[in-house]
C-alpha cells in the first residue's frame, strides 16, 4: 500500500479525467437522455413483478420472484478516485454495494466490471485494484462470481452487484412523507478531499478519514428497512446531498428544508472548501439543479459547494416518522456509524424547493 504522502510510482488517478462518483453525467443532462426512452413509460406496465425501474431514479431494479424474496440487482463503476490500487478497488466495490444496502436488501454476489489501459498499467497495480474489490466482497460475505474485461484507454473497475430483499420492505426514494424526520448517516466531504488529493495538498489524516468513510460499507441498510416507520432510503452519491434529496421530494411529491450547521463533515472539509479544493462535478451538479433550491441569505459559494460535492461510497439517508428517529439512529451507531445525523424534515407541498 502506497504512502499517500509520498509520490508513488504509479498515479492512478492521472490517467483520468473524472473521479470516483464525480465521473456521472450530470443530472440535467441525464434526464435529459432519459426522458424520451421507450422503456421508461412502459417496461413497468410489461413486468408487473418489476416492482423498481427507473421511474424515479432509485438505487437499484428490484424484481419480485415471490410473497417474501425479491431480487435487487445495480451496478455501479468509475475511475480512480485515489492512487493506491488496492484502496481505489476497495472504494469502487464498497459503493457499488451500497446501492444493494440502500434499497433495504443483502448482497448475495457479485460480478466484476474492468476496463484498464494495458500497456500502460502494469498487470501488478490491475491485480491489486481487483484484490481491493475482492477484500470488500469477503468483508460482505459474498464472492465475485465472474465479470467482464476490456481494454480501455482509462482505469475504470466496479461490480455488478446482486442481492436479495423482502419486497414488503422495499424502500424507494418514492416513500418520503411530510413531517418525516431525515438522518444522514455519514459525514459529507468526500469530492473536497479528492480534489484536495488530486492538486497534492492532502495530509494523512484526511486522506485516512476519506478512506474509512469511503469503504465503511452501507451494513445498516437492511436493518433500517426493517424499522417500522422508514419511509424512503438511498444513499448520497455523485449528484451531491441535494442532488439525491431533490430526487426524493421530486418522487414523494414533498418539499424538504435542512439545516446547513446540522450538517456532518469529514474532518477539515471545510477549511479545504474554503481554500478552493471544489471539483468540477460539484459545479455541474449545481448548474442542473440549482434553480429548484433556495439558498438562505449569506451562504457562501464554498457553503454550497458542500451540499452539492460529489460523495463517492457515501452514506445512507433515510426518512422516517418521528416514532422512528431513535431506532434509526440507534442502528446507524450500531452498525458503526458514529456520525449518523438528523438534518432536517420533509414538508407538506408539491414543489421541490429545499431551504438550506
Amino acid at each position: 500500500m502506497n504512502d499517500p504522502l509520498l509520490a508513488p510510482p504509479i498515479r492512478l488517478t492521472q490517467f483520468s479525467h473524472g473521479g470516483g462518483c464525480g465521473c456521472k453525467i450530470a443530472p440535467s443532462v441525464l434526464r435529459d437522455i432519459l426522458s424520451d426512452t421507450p422503456f421508461a413509460s412502459h417496461v413497468s406496465a410489461a413486468f408487473p413483478d418489476l416492482l423498481v425501474g427507473i421511474e424515479h431514479g432509485d438505487d437499484a431494479a428490484v424484481y419480485k420472484l415471490n410473497d417474501t424474496q425479491a431480487i435487487v440487482a445495480t451496478t455501479d463503476f468509475f475511475m480512480p478516485i485515489v492512487d493506491d490500487p488496492f484502496e481505489f478497488g476497495r472504494i469502487a466495490a464498497t459503493n457499488a454495494l451500497s446501492d444493494v444496502y440502500a434499497m433495504g436488501g443483502r448482497p448475495l454476489l457479485a460480478l466484476a466490471i474492468v476496463g484498464m489501459p494495458i500497456g500502460k498499467l502494469p498487470n501488478e497495480v490491475i491485480r491489486q485494484i481487483l484484490a481491493g474489490g475482492e477484500a470488500v466482497c469477503k468483508q460482505a460475505g459474498i464472492p465475485i462470481a465472474g465479470g467482464h474485461s476490456i481494454d480501455a484507454p482509462e482505469p475504470i473497475y466496479g461490480l455488478v452487484g446482486i442481492g436479495v430483499v423482502d419486497p414488503r420492505r422495499v424502500k424507494q426514494n418514492s416513500g418520503g412523507q411530510a413531517g418525516a424526520h431525515r438522518i444522514l448517516g455519514n459525514p459529507l466531504g468526500v469530492g473536497i478531499y479528492s480534489a484536495a488529493l488530486k492538486k497534492s495538498q492532502q495530509s494523512a489524516a484526511p486522506y485516512a478519514a476519506m478512506i474509512a468513510a469511503t469503504t465503511q460499507l452501507n451494513t445498516a441498510g437492511a436493518d433500517l428497512a426493517a424499522i417500522d416507520g422508514v419511509h424512503a432510503m438511498t444513499d448520497i452519491t455523485g449528484f451531491g446531498l441535494l442532488g439525491h434529496l431533490l430526487e426524493i421530494t421530486r418522487a414523494s411529491k414533498v418539499a424538504a428544508h435542512a439545516e446547513l450547521v446540522r450538517l456532518p463533515l469529514l474532518p477539515g472539509v471545510a477549511e479545504l472548501a474554503q481554500g478552493g479544493h471544489i471539483t468540477g462535478a460539484s459545479e455541474r451538479n449545481w448548474a442542473s439543479y440549482g434553480s429548484e433550491v433556495k439558498l438562505a441569505a449569506g451562504i457562501a459559494d464554498w457553503q454550497r459547494a458542500l451540499l452539492t460535492d460529489p460523495q463517492t461510497s457515501g452514506g445512507l439517508l433515510v426518512s422516517c416518522a418521528a416514532e422512528a428517529r431513535e431506532a434509526v439512529l440507534d442502528t446507524f451507531h450500531r452498525h458503526g456509524f458514529v456520525d449518523a445525523t438528523e438534518i432536517g424534515r420533509l414538508q407538506a407541498g408539491s414543489d421541490v424547493s429545499i431551504v438550506i
